[in-house]
């Protein structure tokens, strides 16, 4: 989407494009570190080319007037800067009027209110991170537009807050985290505990990161999401009855061995597996980072496929459509890796192919998954993205 475009755009639906401003926020993809984010452990999180651009500009009266190209059958959804509240009918629009909320809690008073039109090109309900990437895209508008000063990880824990508790979402920090800090060419080993980040770079040489969407429809609020949290927490508080673990703060605190020694303080079996997931994952994000930093690819891969079974077998998040994926994908020549990526229960794969076999793995995936679901998957070759920008 160019600037030029969403400026036509803004014209048709508020008259004219005189003194709008154009920002884009990506999407993320996480590489692995899956559902350690809540748990205190690492994610490796990179943001990728495709999100979300919004056309703003400030208005001279209290109105919030919001419009998306995607969804341009609801027209324009309004409300007003100094009363906001969460409503279901105004959907979308309730993750950046979350954002506004806080930005206002934090001592900003805002002037006048605007209008914005959105569109995006995340595939809807992919775990692409489309309510993160449309979060953070109007709190760097709000920067922008409104003069705020802000930092890049002050903006992130803004709009996990946001999530939290204006669309009550119980999200971890790394989605947030992810777009708001992303950085072209690199991703981000992230410890959730601290925030402690560090940068490191991708490179594929002769390889290529493949997204493939399922299109199987999952809500986040309404899935299993925040009952996985919940067993996690269990677990946690079982764990602190044991003279080893009773200062432990989150599952990301321990080792594989120490966890086992304590086990039988879980008194359920599938609380003990959900923290199991969260312990072994955490391990695994560790060295798969150390691995890419020692230009260990293969060895990489081999974790993001350990991932995805702890996923499926541990944390049971994956679902027939995702686990149809990963079956074929994981026999493809080529492939190095491959593992679900988001919430699940619907949602993406991303794997790591090698570029001549790219256009076969494609083709032989869809052909499979079609016959074995009904669904046609739809599948992205992308490189790593940089964090969210003003068109110039």
């Amino acid at each position: 989407m160019t600037k030029k475009k969403m400026l036509e755009e803004f014209a048709k639906v508020y008259g004219d494009s005189e003194g709008v401003r154009v920002f884009f926020a990506p999407g993320r993809v996480n590489l692995i570190g899956e559902h350690t984010d809540y748990n205190g452990g690492h994610v490796f999180p990179c943001a990728i080319p495709l999100g979300t651009y919004a056309a703003i500009r400030k208005r001279e009266d209290s109105k919030i007037r919001f419009f998306s190209l995607n969804y341009d059958q609801d027209g324009i959804i309004e409300s007003r800067i100094n009363n906001l509240k969460y409503n279901k009918s105004d959907w979308w629009t309730n993750y950046p009027k979350g954002v506004i909320d806080q930005i206002k809690k934090s001592g900003v008073a805002f002037s006048s209110g605007f209008e914005m039109l959105v569109w995006g090109d995340l595939p809807s309900s992919s775990g692409l991170s489309s309510s993160a990437s449309i979060e953070v895209l109007t709190c760097f508008s709000m920067i922008k537009l409104y003069g705020i000063k802000m930092g890049k990880i002050k903006t992130a824990k803004l709009c996990q807050t946001a999530e939290n508790e204006f669309c009550g979402v119980n999200c971890g920090i790394m989605d947030q985290f992810a777009i708001a800090m992303g950085k072209k060419h690199h991703a981000i080993y992230l410890d959730t505990a601290s925030l402690e980040y560090e940068y490191v770079p991708i490179k594929l040489d002769g390889v290529k990161l493949v997204i493939t969407c399922s299109n199987k429809k999952r809500g986040l609020g309404s899935s299993k999401y925040n009952e996985r949290r919940a067993e996690c927490e269990a677990a946690l508080e079982m764990l602190k009855e044991s003279e080893e673990c009773k200062d432990i703060k989150t599952l990301g605190d321990l080792d594989f061995e120490t966890f086992e020694r304590n086990k039988d303080f879980i008194k359920e079996d599938v609380n003990y597996r959900r923290a199991r997931h969260a312990v072994t994952e955490n391990i695994r994000t560790i060295q798969a980072v150390e691995a890419l930093n020692n230009n260990e690819i293969e060895k990489f891969g081999q974790l993001m496929i350990q991932s995805h079974l702890s996923l499926r077998d541990d944390y049971e998040v994956t679902g027939l459509e995702l686990d149809t994926l990963f079956d074929a994908q994981s026999k493809q020549e080529g492939v190095i890796g491959t593992r679900m990526t988001g919430a699940g229960f619907g949602g993406c794969l991303v794997s790591l192919v090698k570029d001549e076999n790219v256009d076969a793995f494609i083709e032989n995936v869809s052909k499979e998954y079609t016959k074995k679901t009904g669904i046609e998957a739809s599948f992205y070759a992308l490189d790593v993205g940089g964090g969210p920008r003003e068109l110039r």
